[in-house]
């Protein structure tokens, strides 16, 4: 054991002595190790950083809730049958609460309208639009996990006697109302003015391509004064007990068949979606990013090892006579494919590290000029960086050093 540690110390020393009596040739060595595990690096991050940007976006708008639509969320073959469908009526979210309420161990717990267009919306001299808008109940807020910045969400009572209220959105209170409280002041969509009650918390965006922040909502019958519904999408959303989740399913759309009066040959004309089916198409822009950083990942680190093969070859041959003379003095085999094996070992590693730090930088600098593009940078990753680095060291190491350890000490202390 003693004579092991000895060995593998005396590696290692020897193998940094070399890498900083040939700096400049190392670094061009380890450049392909530092690009491949660069875009390694970056890829993980990218992936970590679509996963973290879904989820927490997801969660915040309540990932235990089911949308009843007219039209599913995933892409179907078959639009054309699904176009003549009848919209959903938003007046249907009361049969599934009156359901709901008498049946008091279901796995749905709430049901809530929704209607949704892009408005227009000013105050005095200051104006945004295409503001996502929102008409729905009151209760809304119980199944968004969002908190308010400033004032409350509208009430049951406001809800019911359609007034013209209004929540608005952390960038649309920003816009309209710059170094000034919103709350209690009025804002103007098409022809009726609306008393602002509340500002929702910053929620950030999603994945950079829309922002939560920019959203507005109503009571649905105010809502409904200036948008027709039939035309702004409308759709219930039931929250539910995610244990239960196909429990759930099915029970809604058992509701939802008699709402809409299907016999029972009649195929479903609604659909029930969940954010699952957002998660799931993410899920081939994953896999690209993870193919696509494999396939450079794969040939800077091929690229790299030839290199760092080709080196530790040209090393071996500089080193034959150094060789038979550590030989001719009892290094034994095992000493002198450590030697050359640890040396290459090191070039990769010190490479690896160099890779992380330069996607760590890179990765800080995007996060700096795109906020909203996520990157996660994990430790996760820097093992996994530190792990490849060490594994193409091995590959690309270990022919020149067993050939140096096999050379026989009498024909190594003759070349010249």
């Amino acid at each position: 054991m003693t004579r092991t540690f000895y060995e593998i110390s005396e590696s290692l020393r020897m193998a940094f002595s070399q890498i900083y009596a040939n700096k400049l040739r190392s670094m061009l060595t380890a450049l392909g190790v530092i690009i491949g595990i660069v875009a390694v690096t970056l890829m993980g991050t990218a992936i970590l950083g679509i996963d973290s940007g879904v989820e927490s976006s997801l969660s915040g708008f309540g990932d235990d809730v089911l949308y009843v639509s007219r039209q599913p969320w995933r892409d179907v073959s078959d639009w054309w049958n699904l176009r003549n469908r009848p919209e959903i009526n938003p007046n249907q979210a009361q049969m599934i609460n009156d359901w709901i309420a008498a049946h008091p161990g279901s796995p749905l717990k709430l049901a809530v309208p929704a209607a949704e267009t892009n408005m227009t919306i000013i105050r005095g001299a200051y104006r945004v639009n295409n503001i996502t808008s929102y008409g729905t109940s009151a209760d809304l807020g119980r199944i968004v996990k969002s908190d308010m910045k400033e004032g409350r969400f509208f009430s049951e009572i406001e809800s019911r006697n359609a007034s013209n209220v209004i929540v608005i959105g952390f960038d649309v209170a920003d816009a309209l109302f710059p170094n000034e409280s919103p709350i209690g002041q009025t804002v103007r969509i098409r022809n009726q003015q609306f008393n602002v009650v509340g500002v929702a918390a910053r929620q950030g965006s999603f994945l950079g391509l829309f922002s939560w922040d920019s959203q507005v909502f109503l009571p649905l019958d105010s809502f409904a004064r200036l948008y027709p519904i039939r035309f702004a999408n409308p759709e219930i959303r039931v929250q539910m007990d995610t244990s239960r989740q196909q429990e759930a399913e099915d029970e809604l759309r058992g509701i939802m068949r008699r709402a809409r009066r299907l016999s029972p040959e009649k195929k479903d004309n609604f659909d029930i979606n969940s954010q699952q089916i957002i998660r799931e198409q993410l899920d081939p822009i994953k896999k690209g990013i993870a193919t696509a950083g494999l396939v450079i990942t794969s040939l800077a680190l091929f690229v790299g090892a030839i290199g760092i093969m080709n080196i530790t070859y040209v090393s071996v041959k500089e080193r034959t006579k150094e060789i038979g003379t550590r030989k001719a003095l009892g290094a034994r085999r095992r000493t002198i494919l450590l030697q050359f094996l640890i040396e290459a070992v090191s070039i990769c590693l010190l490479g690896g590290i160099g890779g992380l730090a330069t996607a760590w930088t890179m990765a800080a600098v995007v996060g700096v000029l795109m906020p909203a593009f996520p990157l996660v940078f994990s430790l996760g990753l820097v093992l996994m960086g530190l792990v490849v680095s060490v594994f193409t060291g091995i590959f690309s190491g270990f022919a020149p050093a067993w050939s140096a350890s096999k050379l026989d000490p009498v024909v190594a202390l003759r070349y010249e």
